[in-house]
C-alpha cells in the first residue's frame, strides 16, 4: 500500500496510483467520495535547532526559467547556475541554463530519468525500466556520454532492506486477517513485509558518497563512485491510522478490519544535507498523498555515519522535496497537494522553530533546490488533464528575503547544488559538515 511518486503505467484519479505490482497497490479515494480514515493524533513538527524565534524568510517574485515540461519531478543546480532537470515521463534529462536556454543532455526513450544531482561537473541520475525491473544510477561527465555508475535494481532484489518493516493493519485478529484475499482486489493480505520494490527518487552528491532517496525500496541508500552500494538507513512504517466501517467498505476490506490501525508503507522522495552533517529527507507517507487522510507527508532527518533517524516537521501533503540553509538551517519544503484547494505549497520550518509555516502558495511543487539565495522549483509538476499529466511544468526561480538567506552565497568546496532536493554547502573531511545535533 504504497505509492511511488512520478512512476510511468499510473492510472489517475483524485491523485494516482500504481498497479503493476498488487503488494504495491495504492488506495484511491474518489474525487466524488467524502470518506476518509480517522488519523491518529500525530505531533506537530520538531524544532529544526538552532536559535529560538528567528523570524522565517520570506519569498520574492517567482520567475520562470524553463516551461513546457512533463512531469519535471527531479533537478539539480549546478555551481554555475545551470539547472539539471528530469522529465520523468518521457526520460528526459534537460539543461536549462541561466538565460532559459534549454537542451536535452540524456534521452532515454521507453525509459523513466529521475534522481537528478551534480557535483565537479558530472550529472548523476536514475534511469529505470516502468515497471522499476531495471534500475541504475547513472553519470554524465563531460564528454556528455551517459555511463552506468551502479546497479540499483540488483541491490535491491538481493538485500531488500525494508523486508524488516511490517505494513499493514495491526493487531488484526487472525480470524480477520484469514478473511483478505490478495488475489482480489484490493490485492493485499491483511499485514505484509517490504517486498522488492525499488525506485529511485531523489539523489544528492556529496564528497564521500551519492545518497539517493529510494521511494521503492523506502530506504535511503549510498552509491560509493565507484559503483558499490549499501544501505543508510530503512524508514519506519509511516504513522498509523485507523481505518472507519466506511472506508474498510470503499476500499473492499472485509468489515471485520474497521476500528483497526492500518500503517502505511514510508516513501522518500528528497534529500538534501543539513549544515549539521545530517541527510534530511521528506517523505510521503503512502496511500493516498492528497488531505483525504490527513497532512501525514513528514520530514525527517538520518545521521549518515551510523543511520540514525529522528523526526524535523510532520503534517505536510504531498511532501515531495526538501532543501536546507546551510546559513540558517531553515527547512524548505515542496507540498505537491498542499494548501486550501490542495493545488500545491512551498513550507518552510525556520531554525528553532516548532512548527511549519506557509512560504509561498504555488502550483503543484514537486523538486526544490537552494542556491545563492534563491530556490529552484519544479512548478505545475503535476497538472492532470483528461488523459494524464500535462506538458506545462516549469523550472521556477524564487528569490528569498530575510534570515540572512542572501549568504548562502558561499564556496561549496568545489561543487555544485548537491542534488534534486539539495542545497549548496561545504564538507569535512568525511563529506559531511561538522557537529551534530
Amino acid at each position: 500500500m504504497h505509492e511511488r511518486p512520478g512512476a510511468p503505467g499510473c492510472s489517475f484519479d483524485l491523485v494516482f496510483e500504481i498497479t503493476e505490482n498488487p503488494m504495491k497497490i495504492k488506495l484511491i479515494i474518489a474525487a466524488s467520495g467524502v470518506l476518509a480514515l480517522a488519523s491518529l493524533a500525530v505531533a506537530g513538527p520538531a524544532s529544526a535547532g538552532g536559535r529560538h524565534n528567528e523570524p522565517p524568510p520570506q519569498a520574492g517574485t517567482p520567475v520562470t526559467l524553463a516551461d513546457g515540461l512533463l512531469t519535471p519531478l527531479s533537478m539539480a543546480v549546478d555551481r554555475d547556475g545551470s539547472v539539471y532537470v528530469s522529465q520523468n515521463f518521457t526520460g528526459t534529462l534537460n539543461k536549462v541554463t541561466k538565460k532559459g536556454e534549454t537542451s536535452v543532455v540524456a534521452s532515454a526513450p521507453g525509459d523513466e530519468i529521475g534522481a537528478v544531482s551534480v557535483r565537479k561537473n558530472t550529472v548523476y541520475f536514475a534511469q529505470a525500466a516502468q515497471d522499476h525491473s531495471r534500475s541504475n544510477m547513472m553519470a554524465l561527465g563531460k564528454r556528455g556520454t551517459p555511463t552506468p555508475l551502479a546497479d540499483i535494481a540488483a541491490y535491491e532484489s538481493e538485500v531488500n532492506p525494508d523486508q524488516i518493516n511490517t505494513y499493514g493493519f495491526i493487531d488484526l485478529p487472525q480470524s480477520c486477517a484469514d478473511q483478505f484475499d490478495p488475489t482480489a482486489p484490493p490485492f493485499l493480505p491483511a499485514t505484509y513485509t517490504g517486498a522488492i520494490d525499488t525506485h529511485a527518487y531523489a539523489s544528492i552528491a556529496l564528497d564521500d558518497a551519492i545518497y539517493v532517496a529510494d521511494a521503492g525500496a523506502n530506504a535511503i541508500l549510498r552509491i560509493d563512485y565507484d559503483g558499490t552500494i549499501s544501505t543508510t538507513a530503512v524508514l519506519p512504517p509511516a504513522a498509523p491510522v485507523t481505518a472507519s466501517a466506511e472506508i474498510v467498505a470503499q476500499f473492499g476490506f472485509p468489515a471485520c478490519a474497521a476500528g483497526y490501525q492500518y500503517a502505511f508503507e514510508p516513501v522518500p522522495t528528497g534529500i538534501a544535507l543539513g549544515p549539521d552533517g545530517w541527510l534530511y529527507v521528506s517523505s510521503l507517507p503512502g496511500g493516498p498523498e492528497d488531505a483525504s487522510l490527513g497532512a501525514r507527508g513528514s520530514v525527517l532527518k538520518i545521521d549518515p555515519d551510523d543511520g540514525e533517524i529522528r523526526t524535523v516537521a510532520t503534517g505536510f501533503v504531498g511532501s515531495t522535496g526538501v532543501a536546507v540553509s546551510p546559513k540558517t538551517g531553515a527547512v524548505y519544503v515542496t507540498e505537491l497537494f498542499g494548501g486550501p484547494n490542495g493545488t500545491g505549497q512551498v513550507s518552510v520550518v525556520p531554525r528553532g522553530a516548532d512548527k511549519a509555516s506557509v512560504l509561498l502558495a504555488i502550483s503543484t511543487p514537486a523538486a526544490i533546490a537552494l542556491a545563492k539565495g534563491k530556490l529552484y522549483l519544479t512548478t505545475d509538476a503535476f497538472v492532470l488533464g483528461e488523459s494524464g499529466p500535462e506538458a506545462v511544468g516549469k523550472v521556477t526561480q524564487v528569490p528569498l528575503r530575510g534570515s540572512g538567506q542572501g549568504d548562502d552565497s558561499h564556496d561549496d568546496g568545489g561543487h555544485g547544488d548537491h542534488g534534486g532536493n539539495g542545497n549548496w554547502s561545504g564538507h569535512g573531511q568525511n563529506g559531511h559538515s561538522g557537529g551534530r545535533r
